[in-house]
């Protein structure tokens, strides 16, 4: 008795092996040639820049929603915090729009750094920029791994 999997077309879709698209080793043991995407990914950089940019964007919203609970919860909250959240919020959203310029993943590691810094104005800022920090550390690292 066969195999019904056998009595398939070579070119069947549902069929496993390197005409159905697989990426990785093929059937003779090879890898994928130099010019294949080693990602699965239509356009590794545009995803890396929407990866990018959600980041920088997500980023802004806490920052501006983060306001009202911390003049409330944190106390004391100095008009030139408020100023520096609000400036912060405003490079995110600009800096999101830039992310397809060469220097905007340097300028997004800064960004993360003057978030850690106006901790001095209030210590939520430090734990908000320490978050976002790591969160901007894994992008980093995800964009590594894509783009090599």
């Amino acid at each position: 008795m066969t195999d019904p999997v056998d009595e398939r077309p070579a070119g069947d879709p549902d069929r496993p092996g390197p005409e159905a698209g697989a990426s990785g080793p093929d059937a003779t043991g090879g890898t994928d040639g130099p010019g294949e995407r080693r990602s699965g990914l239509r356009n590794p950089a545009k995803a890396v820049r929407g990866l990018g940019a959600g980041t920088l964007a997500l980023e802004a919203l806490v920052l501006l929603l983060a306001i009202q609970p911390i003049r409330v919860v944190g106390g004391d909250l100095s008009g030139a915090a408020i100023g520096a959240i609000v400036a912060l919020a405003v490079a995110c959203v600009v800096l999101a729009g830039r992310m397809g310029r060469p220097w905007a993943w340097n300028a997004g590691t800064v960004l993360q750094g003057l978030l850690m810094l106006s901790g001095l104005l209030h210590w939520s800022l430090l734990v908000l920029g320490v978050i976002f920090a790591l969160v901007w550390a894994y992008a980093l690292h995800v964009r590594r791994v894509i783009l090599g």
